[in-house]
C-alpha cells in the first residue's frame, strides 16, 4: 500500500491531515498551498507535454474504492499526487462533464440536466460549446486530441451527426441509448456510423480503443491530449433514458463485471461508517423523509458495492496498459496522467440507496490523481481543488494563455512556493431530480434542487445549503465529520451556544450565505475570489477574516440566499437575488454585477 493510500484511510481528519512528498522516509512536507509562476517542467524534452485524461463515471473516493486498485496505486498513487479535497460542483454526469472541458460552472454553461431541454449533447451544441471546448482549444494549441468512451449524456445514435463533435483528431464514442449497456455497447468512430457490440463487454472494447488511439498518437510525433471514459462503475442500464418522466421504461441494475473478475472480493461490504443507515433520518427535504434500509435492501446495497469494485478491475487493468505503452514508446517522462470521475457516489449513507445527486461528501468529493514531470511522488495535497479548475490547468501544461471566461484557477500541481494561498470555497450546485440505482432503482425524487458552499481552511471545515424550497443544512466537519447533524438554527441539532472560530453561529452563517450568494451567480474572477465581491478594498481574503465584529451590521443588510420556487433547471427568475452588497470603509454600497 502506497503512503497515498495510507493517507486517504484518514477518513475522519481530512483537514488536518499532514501531507508529505516523496517517500515515507523523505519527511519532506508537501505544502500545496504555495507556488510559483511560469510553466510546468517538462524534463530534457523541447516538445510540449503529451495529457492524458482517465475519466471514469460515478467512482467514490470516501467508500475507498480505490484501496481495490492496485494498478491506480502502483502507477498513479505512488508516482504521483493525490489531491484529497477535490470536488465536483454538479453532482451529476453530464453537467460535470461539460463543466470540466470548459472551465465554467453549471449555472455559466446552463448544461444543468442529462438530457433536453436543461441538459444532454443537444444543449452543450445549442450553448455553442461544441466550437468552444477544450480539445478545440488544444487543436489550435498544436495538440492532436483523442478521445474514447462516453462523452455526454443524450448523445445518440440518431443524433451523433447533428452535428458530429468537433476538436478531435480521432474519437470513439459511446451513444445512448446503450452507453451504460455493459454487454451490448454502442461506440461510433469520427464520422462513421455506430456499431453496436452485442455480447462484448464495454470495458474490454474501451481497452482496445485506448490502446489503438495511444498508438496513432504517439506515432503522430505531435504533443497529444488523450481522454478515456470508461462508464464503470456507473449502474447497467437498459433502455432510453432521454426521458426521465418514462423511467419505468428504464432498467436499472447493478455494473456487470468482466468475467474474470465477478469473483472477486466475496466479503466486501459498504463501509460501515457513522453515516451508514443511521438511526435517525439526516440532511432536509426529501432526504430527511428516508426510512431506514431493511435487510433486504442493506444486502442487496452490498452485493451493489461488491459489483461496483469489480467492474473497476477493468479499469484498473486500462490503466496499467496505458503506463506499459507510455514506457515502452518512451513517452512517460513527457506525459502528465491524471485520474479522476464525473462525480461520487452514495450507497447506504444517510438511509439513500444507490446514487449521486446529492451536495454531502461522498457525492461531491471525488478521486483526483495526477502524475507528471516534477509531480511529488507519494504525496497527497489538501488544496481545496474542483473540476472548474482543470481547464486552466490544462492550459497551462500546454502553455496555452488562460480566458477570461474560466470560472476556476490552475490547480497547484508540483509549482506552487511564491503565491499566496490558494481559495478556500467549493461552489457547489444542482437542479431537478434524484434517482435510486440498482436492481430496486427508479424512484425519483423531484425538487433536488439546492445552491451550496464547501469551505476548508485552518481550524474550520463546513458545508452550508440552502434548497428550492428554502430549506437550509449546515455541518460542521471538523466536529461531524460524517454530516449527521445539522446545525442551522431550526433544527434538532441546533445549539445556540455552537460556535465556530470563536465566533457565534449566527455571525458565521451570515458569512456564509453572503460568499454562497456571491458564488451562486458569480463568473469569472469572482468565482475565484468571491471575497473581494463582498469587500473590495482587499481587507478580507478567507472567512476568519470576514468574521470580525466591525462587519456585522454590513452582513445584517446582505440579503440572504433564497428560492422563490423550485425549477427543474437554472431560471434565474426562479433563484432569488442574484445581487450583493460590497462593503467599503465610507459605508456600503449596491455593486451590480454580472
Amino acid at each position: 500500500m502506497g503512503l497515498a493510500l495510507k493517507n486517504i484511510l484518514l477518513y475522519a481528519g481530512v483537514a488536518s491531515a499532514v501531507p508529505w512528498a516523496g517517500s515515507p522516509n523523505d519527511q519532506k512536507p508537501l505544502d500545496p498551498a504555495a507556488g510559483q509562476k511560469g510553466p510546468l517542467k517538462t524534463g530534457s524534452s523541447t516538445q510540449k507535454p503529451n495529457i492524458i485524461f482517465i475519466l471514469t463515471d460515478d467512482q467514490d473516493i470516501e467508500m475507498n474504492s480505490l484501496d481495490y486498485m492496485p494498478f491506480v496505486q502502483k502507477h498513479l498513487l505512488d508516482k504521483g499526487t493525490l489531491f484529497r479535497n477535490h470536488f465536483v460542483t454538479t453532482a451529476l454526469c453530464c453537467p460535470s462533464r461539460v463543466s470540466l472541458w470548459t472551465g465554467r460552472h453549471s449555472h455559466n454553461t446552463n448544461v444543468t440536466d442529462v438530457n433536453p431541454p436543461y441538459g444532454g449533447y443537444p444543449k452543450f451544441v445549442a450553448q455553442g460549446f461544441n466550437e468552444n471546448f477544450l480539445p478545440v482549444w488544444l487543436q489550435e494549441a498544436g495538440y492532436n486530441t483523442y478521445y474514447t468512451g462516453k462523452l455526454f449524456n443524450a448523445h445518440t445514435t440518431k443524433n451523433y451527426n447533428n452535428p458530429h463533435v468537433k476538436g478531435f483528431t480521432t474519437s470513439d464514442f459511446l451513444l445512448d441509448p446503450w452507453t451504460y449497456n455493459y454487454l451490448n455497447p454502442a461506440y461510433q468512430r469520427n464520422h462513421e456510423p455506430p456499431i453496436i457490440y452485442h455480447g462484448q463487454h464495454t470495458i474490454d472494447i474501451l481497452i482496445d480503443k485506448s490502446n489503438a488511439l495511444l498508438d496513432d498518437a504517439i506515432a503522430s510525433e505531435k504533443p497529444f491530449f488523450l481522454a478515456l471514459a470508461p462508464v464503470a462503475p456507473h449502474s447497467n442500464v437498459e433502455g432510453d433514458i432521454s426521458d426521465i418522466s418514462d423511467i419505468e421504461k428504464v432498467t436499472f441494475s447493478e455494473p456487470i463485471p468482466l468475467k474474470r473478475h465477478e469473483h472477486l472480493f466475496p466479503d466486501a461490504k459498504v463501509p460501515r461508517t457513522p453515516h451508514f443507515n443511521p438511526d435517525k433520518p439526516s440532511g432536509v427535504n426529501w432526504i430527511a423523509e428516508r426510512p431506514q434500509l431493511n435487510k433486504t435492501w442493506v444486502d442487496h446495497n452490498d452485493y451493489y458495492y461488491r459489483q461496483r469494485l469489480r467492474a473497476l478491475q477493468g479499469v484498473d487493468e486500462l490503466v496499467d496498459g496505458i503506463f506499459k505503452r507510455l514506457e515502452e514508446n518512451g513517452q512517460l517522462d513527457n506525459t502528465y496522467i491524471f485520474y479522476t470521475a464525473d462525480n461520487g457516489f452514495h450507497v447506504s449513507q444517510h438511509r439513500l440507496n444507490p446514487g449521486k445527486e446529492c451536495g454531502f461528501e461522498d457525492d461531491i468529493r471525488v478521486p483526483f490523481i495526477v502524475r507528471g514531470p516534477g509531480i511529488a511522488e507519494g504525496a497527497v495535497s489538501n488544496a481545496v481543488t474542483t473540476h472548474i479548475d482543470v481547464a486552466p490547468t490544462l492550459f497551462e501544461i500546454a502553455g496555452i494563455p488562460l480566458r477570461e471566461d474560466f470560472d476556476g484557477l490552475a490547480i497547484p500541481l508540483e509549482r506552487v512556493k511564491q503565491e499566496k494561498r490558494r481559495h478556500e470555497h467549493v461552489n457547489v450546485e444542482y437542479w431537478g431530480f434524484a434517482v435510486e440505482e440498482g436492481s430496486y432503482g427508479g424512484t425519483l425524487f423531484w425538487n433536488n434542487t439546492y445552491k451550496a458552499l464547501r469551505i476548508i481552511g485552518e481550524n474550520y471545515n463546513l458545508y452550508y445549503s440552502v434548497w428550492c424550497n428554502n430549506e437550509h443544512q449546515l455541518y460542521d466537519l471538523t466536529s461531524d465529520p460524517f454530516q449527521l447533524r445539522n446545525i442551522y438554527p431550526g433544527y434538532a441539532d441546533h445549539d445556540s451556544s455552537l460556535t465556530i472560530l470563536g465566533a457565534p453561529l449566527i455571525r458565521v452563517i451570515d458569512r456564509l450565505d453572503s460568499l454562497l450568494l456571491v458564488l451562486k451567480s458569480c463568473k469569472g474572477t469572482v468565482c475565484v475570489k468571491p471575497w473581494q465581491k463582498l469587500h473590495p478594498e482587499g481587507d478580507v481574503d478567507v472567512l476568519p477574516d470576514a468574521l470580525q465584529e466591525q462587519y456585522d451590521t454590513f452582513y445584517k443588510h446582505q440579503e440572504s440566499v433564497r428560492f422563490d420556487r423550485c425549477e427543474a433547471g437554472y431560471i434565474i427568475d426562479a433563484e432569488g437575488p442574484q445581487d450583493a452588497l460590497s462593503y467599503t470603509r465610507n459605508g456600503i454600497h449596491w455593486s451590480h454585477w454580472v
